[in-house]
């Protein structure tokens, strides 16, 4: 989308807080499409392609991977940044890099290696997720990490503890102060929760632990569905759940298009900083929509992610994972190559091959 199409609130590259390290604008691209390109194009996105949500791999090539989850999640954030004159591509990048600091085997690994790291400060994805593209990927010969601008780091932390936002510097402030981030990020956020929820109805159904005409009793499913067998009573199958499953998604699509477009004309916001500076979100769902998502996740956490099979499985993740950590503290020659590597280097004032040390501000040591 070009400037000129963009509204006065949206992110605007030309006017980007920039990045870490200095760098020429990009030939032919915008300053946020080298963000995503450089995401798609990092060892973190690839190895989304091996961390499941739910299911774990062997149980089907079908389910859902942190992959496959975020590329739904950047398609409808795009769709949305598009009827809301947002900026599509910044929306897309941080869809794409949301998760790549996420432990496999959904929350139930995150739980266990926060308990792994307790006394080491814990475990947060979204905090993993910026050091990943921070510090972690090994790509550039100026400076570590991705070198992503401001917008897009800010909308791949979504959440932060306060006492992890002092040692973060102006990324942050936010938290701090109680502020929003851009619209696309919050646009990102919500693309999130809609993708996974509406998605895990349709691997719940896949892998046998509850079927269409249970998750039915959930008003949001039960709507499409009964629509759906009006429109089409014959159909049956994979056909029948997948039409009811899109017919949720668009439904709350439109809602969140409609409800984020009357809370921004009540607030008019000049700018992003505009938005920024303001207490709530304008992004989100109308009251009754945010209702009925919430009896959805209620339903999903009830006959799906506490269901005796897939607790059996993060159980065992639980204990794997578990075990990994205290093998690799144990022997520290049983990491991989650049892992080991990096925690026998010594410290050096140049920071990373020569290149000036990173802010002590915008990451903890």
């Amino acid at each position: 989308m070009s400037a000129d199409a963009l509204a006065v609130y949206a992110a605007d590259d030309a006017h980007s807080r920039g990045r870490r390290y200095a760098e020429p604008a990009p030939q032919y691209r915008s300053e946020f499409q080298r963000d995503r390109d450089r995401i798609i194009h990092s060892s973190a996105f690839r190895r989304l392609a091996y961390k499941t949500q739910v299911f774990v791999n062997h149980e089907g090539d079908l389910f859902r991977t942190r992959v496959t989850h975020s590329i739904e999640v950047a398609q409808i954030a795009r769709s949305i940044a598009s009827a809301l004159s947002l900026n599509e591509t910044l929306s897309e990048a941080i869809s794409l890099a949301h998760d790549l600091g996420h432990t496999p085997f959904g929350h139930a690994g995150q739980d266990a290696l926060n308990d792994c790291m307790r006394d080491y400060g814990g475990f947060e994805h979204n905090l993993q997720s910026l050091r990943t593209v921070d510090e972690l990927e090994e790509r550039y010969a100026l400076f570590p990490g991705l070198n992503l601008t401001y917008e897009c780091r800010e909308g791949i932390l979504k959440h932060c503890a306060v006492s992890k936002a002092r040692e973060l510097g102006e990324l942050g402030e936010r938290f701090l102060q109680r502020r929003q981030p851009g619209l696309e990020a919050q646009l990102a956020n919500l693309a999130d929760e809609i993708a996974y929820n509406n998605h895990d109805v349709d691997d719940g159904i896949r892998a046998g632990l509850i079927t269409l005409e249970e998750a039915a009793q959930v008003p949001l499913v039960q709507r499409q569905y009964q629509q759906v067998m009006r429109l089409y009573p014959d159909l049956q199958g994979r056909r029948r759940v997948h039409e009811t499953v899109r017919r949720m998604v668009n439904e709350v699509v439109i809602d969140v298009i409609e409800s984020s477009l009357t809370r921004i004309r009540a607030a008019q916001p000049r700018d992003i900083d505009a938005v920024r500076s303001l207490g709530e979100p304008l992004m989100g769902m109308s009251e009754g929509m945010r209702a009925e998502h919430l009896q959805l996740k209620q339903f999903l956490r009830d006959e799906v992610y506490r269901h005796q099979r897939v607790l059996r499985m993060t159980t065992k993740a639980k204990r794997v994972l578990s075990a990994l950590f205290a093998a690799f503290m144990e022997e520290i020659k049983l990491m991989p190559a650049e892992h080991r590597d990096r925690h026998s280097a010594p410290s050096s004032a140049t920071g990373w091959r020569g290149a000036p040390a990173p802010s002590p501000t915008t990451w903890p040591a």
